[in-house]
């Protein structure tokens, strides 16, 4: 083993092989690439090895105990080791294991799983049996007697003895040195194919195994492995010289002695500072613990920071991105790609919105402009093609708004105006395109990317130029959407916005009113067009930039964003 250890990788955990047995490429996303996430599997795991993870010893009365792999009778060692920390170079193994027992010159680890024990030929799976004998080969390393190893099941209640017998030290040598070269060689594992483990396994919306292989021209319709619903959601504060506080598990707004509102801590995916507002440092420690951004905005909604802990560990994601980034060729497919989807999502919104007739004479101009941005040659062309389609697109998205004259008239005279935006729907139209880029930046940020260094949008000064990449083909998904909604509804009026020298914008009390408007468009509820399930923007988002990582690394041969049907 010494030989396969001599390069600059970390020593592997032991529950990595564990993880490598039961699914390579879960080990290497976890282990390689730094992914991980909870589900109430691993949660139920943590609370279970809360109980044995202190560090320290105490000695135990012997009693009789049933083995249940022998069947005989058994007593408790007379002394216990607990949370033992051991390594080895020359194994290349580091493990932490949760009990050591030492009965006379007799040492074997016992590793803690919270399920029962399952009724198999050699009492467990090969997985947990690949565990428990690399910290016995840890034991052994270290100079202890250690022909044996134990598996207690806390779900049951039952130990199950392993014997390291050379065919299972065989078994895990081999998986290590799998591993090991898997990791040197930066090979990230195939997807398993339609295996009934990927449906309970917590890093599936980050695998995305099923789409993968469904990318790749497998033919099998992916299954459903993203949750149905969000369970949190951004929390947005903008009243001027409030505070947001901690208490117990909840994040608490306040005026000065007024409670404006509360929110618990996990039903929070991030927490949107607007303006002159400040937070504890409280409210700053425990959200970067819990891996929840918060977001700085100014008054009037322009992203200006972003509040996380350390950068994702994926370096290489971030190393592909700027080889891509720097290669003129790479880039310009993407670039291509984003645009066409995005004047294809234009022409579809303006189909099936505007009234019969309306928007006939724009659709065929739209759809060609797409067509061209496809095969152009040139991110510049792919900007022309852009713009011109976008002119043909905005000149009839008044046609859209049915309930308020005034709005279509006014943003019908003025075109698509910015900085300053001189009509309500503009106005609502920027503070839109504003909230999807904050959006997107903190996707870019969860899934490992640099959100400032795109392939479309130039690198600017404080410009998340990826995520106004990646939001392109949902402005009118998402933005534009909300904010046709908003006035038909009639959730939006004039009341809602200020005038002065010649700029409009809206009002706090109108800021909050279309927040909630945006916020349902993001969790509603879509047909993916290519893998079939129902999602919700807002997963849509991160499946989106995952497909992109995949691509940048070499798994996915083009990335195609998501179009409407």
């Amino acid at each position: 083993m010494t030989d396969d250890v001599t390069d600059d990788l970390p020593l592997i955990p032991a529950r990595m092989l564990n993880e490598f047995v039961y699914c390579p490429r879960l080990a290497f996303l976890e282990w390689v690439e730094g992914e991980f996430a909870h589900n109430a599997d691993t949660v139920e795991g943590s609370i279970r090895h809360a109980s044995v993870d202190r560090v320290g010893f105490r000695n135990r009365p012997r009693r009789a105990e049933r083995d249940e792999t022998s069947g005989e009778r058994a007593a408790f060692p007379l002394l216990q080791l607990r949370s033992v920390e051991l390594s080895d170079p020359a194994l290349g193994l580091v493990a932490k294991i949760d009990l050591v027992e030492i009965d006379g010159g007799r040492v074997q680890p016992v590793d803690l799983k919270k399920g029962k024990r399952p009724h198999v030929e050699r009492g467990a799976y090969d997985p947990e049996r690949v565990q428990v004998c690399a910290q016995g080969l840890l034991l052994r390393a270290h100079g202890y007697a250690c022909d044996s190893g134990v598996l207690y099941f806390a779900g049951s209640n039952e130990r199950v003895q392993v014997d390291f017998d050379d065919e299972l030290v065989a078994l895990t040598t081999a998986q290590l040195a799998e591993l090991r070269a898997a990791a040197r060689e930066l090979t990230l594992p195939p997807p398993l194919d339609a295996s009934p483990k990927c449906v309970r396994c917590s890093l599936a919306p980050i695998c995305l195994p099923d789409e993968t292989r469904f990318l790749c021209g497998s033919g099998q319709p992916p299954r459903r492995l993203l949750p149905a619903d969000e369970h949190a959601y951004p929390l947005y504060v903008q009243q001027p010289g409030a505070l947001v506080r901690k208490k117990d598990e909840t994040l608490q707004v306040f005026d000065g002695d007024e409670k404006l509102g509360e929110a618990r801590i996990r039903e929070v995916s991030q927490l949107v500072l607007m303006g002159r507002v400040s937070a504890t440092e409280a409210v700053y420690q425990e959200l970067l613990q819990r891996g929840k951004p918060i977001v700085h905005l100014s008054s009037g909604g322009w992203l200006y920071g972003v509040t996380q802990g350390l950068p994702h560990a994926n370096v290489r994601l971030r190393q592909e991105q700027v080889r891509a980034a720097d290669d003129p060729a790479r880039s310009l497919r993407i670039a291509r790609a984003i645009v066409a989807a995005k004047l294809t999502n234009q022409r579809i919104f303006l189909r099936r919105n505007a009234p019969d007739g309306a928007v006939d004479d724009v659709l065929a101009g739209i759809r060609n402009a797409a067509g061209a941005a496809e095969r152009a040659t040139d991110v510049d062309v792919v900007r022309g093609h852009e713009g011109y389609g976008g002119r043909l697109y905005f000149s009839r998205l008044a046609a859209l708004i049915r309930s308020n004259r005034e709005f279509a008239e006014r943003f019908e005279a003025e075109g698509r105006t910015r900085r300053p935006p001189r009509d309500p729907v503009n106005a609502l139209l920027s503070f839109a395109y504003s909230a999807l880029a904050r959006e997107w930046t903190t996707v870019c940020l969860s899934v490992g990317f640099d959100p400032f260094l795109g392939f479309y949008h130039a690198p600017r000064y404080a410009r998340p130029s990826l995520a106004l990449d990646l939001m392109e083909a949902f402005r009118p998904l998402c933005a534009d959407s909300a904010v046709i909604r908003a006035i038909n509804n009639g959730e939006i009026g004039s009341a809602d916005f200020v005038e002065r020298m010649g700029s409009v914008n809206l009002t706090p009390a109108g800021r909050r009113k279309f927040l909630r408007s945006f916020e349902q468009r993001l969790g509603h509820e879509v047909t993916h067009p290519v893998f079939g399930y129902r999602i919700s923007y807002r997963r849509v988002f991160e499946v989106e930039c995952r497909l992109l990582a995949r691509h940048l690394l070499g798994e996915l041969a083009t990335f195609r964003p998501m179009t409407t049907r």
